[in-house]
């Protein structure tokens, strides 16, 4: 074969091929303690942009507390010290000059139990634009309010009562109302800690196909109990045990070519 030929050949591979997926965050030797207690050993995960990343395994497994890793929550707990790195964009998140609340801005938050404040619809989302500064009058605000609700699709459930309590929705309306929330102060990450857990099926439902809608704007990292949930709604799959990460890689491929027998045992029921 010539070498123009070979030329060709290798620009249409090149055209065929995936192009690679930016990383948003990353955790290096991510190592987490509560007092004398080790919670996490040496955790190394990628997380790709606008993708959504699930993190599985048994009660108790590190999990959860990884992802309280990504937006600093570890850090309202006297106990919990953190050692390696996390960065977002390329940015050490634990660096002292780092401001905590706008990372918090940057990387949102929806918790496992719906949390609405105990005020209306419109002021859970407008809470947080107006703390950040975001929205510089009444009339950006709404928009901010409007366009938040829409995302999470519940703009239409709840627009002829704004000014009811966030408190009177039902549980997947509260959800929602949260994500809204989160959505509100323009996160580039959403985390999310088992966030059907408390829903119904048919609430469990509208929450993940909102999660695979903003996908296309978000990068989401969400913690599940339920390894259906995560074979639907991610992309990526984490597997977690006894504080170690035993392995990631495509959802497709951790559900149906594990490469630890760990990873099968639990995603096949032996255990968990």
């Amino acid at each position: 074969m010539s070498q123009s030929t070979q030329n060709a050949v290798n620009s249409s591979m090149d055209k065929d091929a995936e192009p690679a997926v930016p990383i948003k965050m990353r955790g290096v030797n991510v190592c987490v303690h509560y007092a004398d207690k080790q919670a996490l050993f040496d955790v190394n995960l990628e997380v790709p942009e606008k993708q959504v990343t699930a993190l599985i395994g048994p009660s108790g497994c590190g999990k959860s507390t990884f992802l309280r890793t990504l937006n600093r929550m570890n850090d309202t707990i006297d106990i919990c010290r953190v050692a390696g790195d996390i960065t977002l964009d390329g940015q050490d998140i634990y660096d002292p000059k780092v401001d905590v609340v706008e990372l918090r801005a940057r990387v949102g938050m929806v918790f496992q139990k719906p949390n609405p404040f105990p005020k209306s619809i419109f002021e859970n989302v407008a809470y947080g634009p107006r703390i950040h500064g975001i929205g510089q009058n009444k009339i950006e605000i709404e928009e901010i309010v409007v366009n938040s609700l829409q995302k999470a699709g519940l703009f239409e459930e709840v627009k002829d009562r704004l000014d009811e309590p966030g408190t009177g929705l039902s549980g997947g309306q509260q959800q929602r109302l949260c994500i809204a929330r989160a959505i509100a102060v323009s996160p580039e990450v959403i985390l999310m800690d088992e966030p059907c857990s408390a829903l119904d099926p048919i609430a469990t439902a509208r929450v993940e196909e909102l999660i695979d809608e903003l996908r296309e704007n978000y990068t989401i990292v969400i913690v599940t109990h339920s390894m259906q949930q995560a074979a639907r709604v991610s992309q990526r799959t984490a597997f977690f045990h006894l504080g170690i990460l035993v392995e990631e890689g495509t959802t497709d491929q951790i559900f149906t070519h594990p490469n630890d027998k760990r990873t099968m045992d639990y995603i096949t029921g032996r255990f968990g």
